[in-house]
């Protein structure tokens, strides 16, 4: 028997009115549908909460929501080893596949399993007391963001890359991305736009106070280590926006790429150009492009 795990951004009516339609394909087409919603979401479906087991059994799960949603659908999804699938609702929805108004098309593709998948790189996130003792560990799609608890100061940060110290300095924080998160936090934050397809780790200090305090771009295989002081203010690691890892003062976070990735549904091959044009809305008037040969 078929599963899909529907993950929904339910604060609106649009929205529901999305979740019910796909539920509704996906069912006429004999595939058995568990919502991750409160019960009063497609009341009469099998709810789940979110969980590492959420997704268990599922063939695919079917996010429909901005990259908040898609975020947190994609924890569920890694968790179990299964593909995940967006259909973006919000704004921008840079991690989605298609708009809401290719919804029938998408769950078509979705039912007659007319799909690929590709593996996007994560990063694995540990934290570390000046003992050496581990505190918390996690993961992340997009970025783990370093982050000063108390905005009335800077956070006193030595930035290491592949165990060898680069540079200390005073900052709002430190961002280590992916790939996929090189359009997120990271780009706000002065960083490059990395293609997705490109194996690379995105160090990007944070409103950093020094000379040295360009972003980087490092193998994926390396280790990115942020240490603080024992005198600086207490800091926190945010994971993809959604989870949060305290940081005491001299504390060492490390991250290294992840041991599991996660399965990411493509529908085209549309190329990421494209999708950075269209997302961004980026000028592209006069272009002629190249002239045959």
């Amino acid at each position: 028997m078929r599963e899909i795990l529907l993950v929904p951004h339910a604060n609106r009516a649009e929205n529901l009115q999305a979740t019910s339609r796909a539920a509704e394909l996906l069912q006429e087409a004999g595939i058995t549908v568990r919502v991750c919603a409160d019960e009063t979401v497609l009341p009469g479906l099998q709810h789940v909460s979110h969980s590492d087991a959420a997704a268990a059994g599922c063939e695919l799960v079917l996010v429909l929501g901005g990259d908040g949603t898609f975020l947190r659908a994609a924890d569920m999804a890694r968790a179990v080893d299964i593909p995940v699938l967006g259909v973006n609702l919000g704004h921008v929805g840079f991690l989605a596949e298609w708009e809401v108004e290719s919804l029938d098309r998408a769950v078509a593709r979705v039912i007659e399993k007319s799909y690929r998948v590709e593996d996007r790189l994560t990063v694995d996130v540990s934290i570390s007391d000046a003992n050496g003792h581990q505190l918390a560990s996690s993961w992340a799609l997009n970025e783990a963001s370093v982050e000063n608890q108390n905005r009335s100061g800077v956070l006193d940060a030595i930035l290491e890359i592949d165990r060898r110290p680069v540079s200390s300095f005073g900052c709002d924080g430190v961002l280590i991305s992916t790939p996929t998160g090189s359009t997120a936090y990271a780009f706000s934050a002065g960083g490059p736009v990395l293609w997705p397809s490109l194996d690379a780790i995105l160090v990007v200090p944070n409103n950093a106070h020094a000379l040295f305090t360009k972003p980087l771009v490092v193998s994926p295989n390396s280790l990115v280590a942020v240490e603080s002081t024992m005198q600086t203010t207490p800091a926190v690691v945010i994971l993809d926006g959604c989870r949060e890892l305290i940081m005491p003062p001299g504390a060492r976070v490390e991250v290294v790429r992840g041991k599991r990735p996660v399965r990411w549904v493509r529908l085209d091959d549309q190329p990421f150009t494209d999708r950075l044009v269209s997302k961004l809305r980026l000028p592209v008037e006069g272009w002629r492009g190249p002239k045959e040969k």
